[in-house]
């Protein structure tokens, strides 16, 4: 009992540890607008340039700074150099050089002294051992024509130093004599924390002009997307014929706004062709569906002998006929469209194939009164979809035949080219005249629609003829004139790889 309990308490809480565990939603991130992200990236870039810039200026004031302390302690060094060789160590000039600038300028802000070979101060400006100990000085390059030093920065109990050593001779002797000076960076670094504030002072005044002009400059320049938008809100269905105006749109917008009414021009093409195709459907399915109703109203009027009530079902028949026609047709033309349809490719002889198709029709030519014959070299070989390829020929042999009075004559040609084949269907009917020769290859257009309805034609041969070429990745074209017959050449080429594949069914 209890195992029991057990495998049915593992089998209730199977599917509550099966159940996988909803991740918890995560909140939509809102996407910046374009004017936004324009705004940002120029206040950003203006303020990165006023930084760069202030940046360099201070960098230059900075470094033409250290370069006059440098040059004015060559110059200190030049000059005891020259007292202490003239005055072979000491005396009252040299006194007064590093000892008298000190009593004369208050606050001091270059210290002197003068070290003996020992390490002994011989002369220093007062109180200069407290702020600067000897400690803190580096060792002194070998004395050479150039003033050469050694200088480091020391910071004392007050102030920043700019610490510097050099070498003097004592006369013509071997005697040397150590310079060392400490000069007083507190006025400089002093003018350059005020520059720093005085430049975060400029960024921070910067920021909302740069930002009011960015937004004002990013406006104007989406104000033409912005017409675009609004253009683009306005198009529905019953407003296809409405297109963005490109006059004074910037050269990338104005190619955009021309791809768009490109795609405006084809949608709308597209609708109008549906537009007439649903109404000629709706057309050619009205026409049998009224004969049918009116043949089976006009049977159940009154009684009939079985005769009559066998004529209305032979005629309804007929009706059914002509709809599944119909509906094959376009069943046909749709599947073709779809990107799933597919040839289904083979290796036949198109020289066969046309004269199967003449035997085919070769009675009804005989009993119209028309010749009918294929030339043809043997063999002419193809990779063709052999049923689309001969409902494509039997299609262009039936409409000649029906345009072609007795006496007339239908041939059917083939050649090789380099794309691929080319079949040629010529008759010595009526031809067709120039102004309805743009639209024989639309669907359900007729050039003589009362003789195509009694024969039972739906008037989408040639469009399925134009559909089964483009599959085959070629083309169909035609040339008539009244009273000089037809010509349709149908040229079909070799097909995409894409479109090798088993096909579908048409």
């Amino acid at each position: 009992m209890s195992s029991k309990r057990g495998s049915d308490a593992d089998a209730a809480d199977a599917p509550r540890a099966a159940a996988p565990a909803q991740e918890p939603s995560r909140p939509r991130r809102h996407a910046w607008s374009l004017a936004s992200l324009l705004t940002f990236w120029y206040t950003a870039s203006t303020l990165t340039l006023v930084l760069g810039v202030m940046g360099l200026l201070y960098f230059a004031l900075a470094v033409n700074l250290r370069r006059g302390d440098k040059e004015e302690l060559r110059e200190e060094i030049q000059i005891l150099r020259l007292l202490i060789h003239e005055s072979s160590g000491a005396d009252d000039r040299l006194q007064w050089e590093v000892q008298g600038e000190y009593r004369a300028t208050q606050p001091m802000s270059l210290h002197k002294r003068i070290v003996d070979e020992s390490g002994r101060t011989l002369i220093e400006t007062p109180d200069m051992q407290t702020e600067i100990p000897t400690t803190v000085f580096p060792e002194p390059p070998p004395e050479s024509p150039e003033p050469g030093m050694t200088m480091v920065t020391y910071q004392g109990r007050k102030h920043l130093w700019l610490v510097a050593s050099a070498r003097a001779r004592v006369g013509a002797g071997p005697t040397e004599r150590v310079l060392q000076f400490g000069m007083d960076l507190s006025r400089e670094s002093a003018l350059l924390s005020r520059y720093r504030r005085r430049l975060w002072a400029v960024l921070v005044l910067a920021l909302a002009p740069s930002v009011l002009i960015g937004r004002l400059i990013a406006r104007r320049g989406i104000r033409p997307v912005q017409r675009i938008t609004e253009t683009a809100r306005r198009i529905r269905s019953t407003t296809l014929d409405e297109r963005i105006g490109t006059k004074g749109l910037p050269s990338e917008l104005e190619a955009l706004a021309a791809t768009f009414n490109e795609m405006l021009d084809r949608l709308e093409e597209s609708f109008e062709r549906l537009s007439r195709f649903s109404a000629d459907i709706a057309h050619e399915l009205r026409t049998p569906i009224q004969n049918m109703r009116g043949g089976a109203e006009v049977a159940l009027g009154r009684p009939r002998p079985a005769d009559e009530y066998r004529e209305a079902l032979a005629s309804s028949l007929e009706e059914c006929e002509v709809l599944s026609r119909l509906i094959d047709s376009l069943l046909f033309l749709a599947r073709a469209e779809s990107p799933e349809a597919h040839l289904a490719l083979e290796s036949l002889d198109v020289g066969k194939e046309l004269e199967s198709v003449r035997s085919f029709y070769d009675a009804a030519a005989t009993a119209a009164g028309v010749s009918l014959s294929a030339d043809c070299p043997t063999p002419l070989p193809a990779r063709l979809d052999r049923t689309l390829f001969q409902r494509a020929v039997a299609n262009l042999v039936g409409n000649a035949l029906a345009a072609t009075p007795r006496g007339g004559a239908v041939r059917i040609h083939a050649r090789e080219e380099a794309s691929g084949v080319r079949v040629e269907v010529v008759d010595t009917g009526s031809g067709i005249a120039p102004e309805v020769l743009p639209r024989i290859f639309d669907r359900f257009y007729r050039v003589d629609g009362s003789r195509s309805k009694s024969s039972g034609g739906s008037g989408l041969g040639l469009a399925i003829v134009k559909c089964i070429a483009e599959m085959h990745g070629g083309s169909i074209a035609i040339a008539s004139a009244p009273g000089s017959g037809t010509r349709v050449t149908l040229r079909l080429a070799s097909p995409s790889p894409a479109a090798v594949a088993p096909r579908a069914a048409l």
